[in-house]
Parts: C-alpha cells; structure tokens; sequence
C-alpha cells in the first residue's frame, strides 16, 4: 500500500471519529467502517491505527 493510500486511511478514520461524535448518525454503520479501517492498517502497517495517532 503507498504512503497516500495509508494518508488516506487515516483521513477517513478521523472523519468517521468526528462523525461518530455528532447525534443523528447510524453508529453502528460508522463503526463496522471504522473497524475494517483499522484492520486493513493494521494488516498493512503491523502496528494498530490508534497507537500510530497518539505519535502524530
């Protein structure tokens, strides 16, 4: 996977954070996203989504 493929992983993350915040969304929708995400990374990367962003 190329640095702007895994860029955009993580742009997606944060917005589905941010959309997961707000009060009319479909959460459970949002989190199924949000998991396959942070597996996708963590299948390319080896190391989990949220430790790479307490880093940043």
């Amino acid at each position: 996977m190329k640095n702007s493929e895994l860029r955009k992983l993580i742009s997606q993350y944060k917005e589905i954070l941010n959309k997961e915040k707000k009060k009319h969304t479909d959460n459970f929708k949002l989190s199924e996203k949000r998991k396959d995400i942070e597996q996708r990374y963590f299948h390319e990367i080896g190391r989990t989504l949220k430790s790479d962003l307490k880093d940043l």
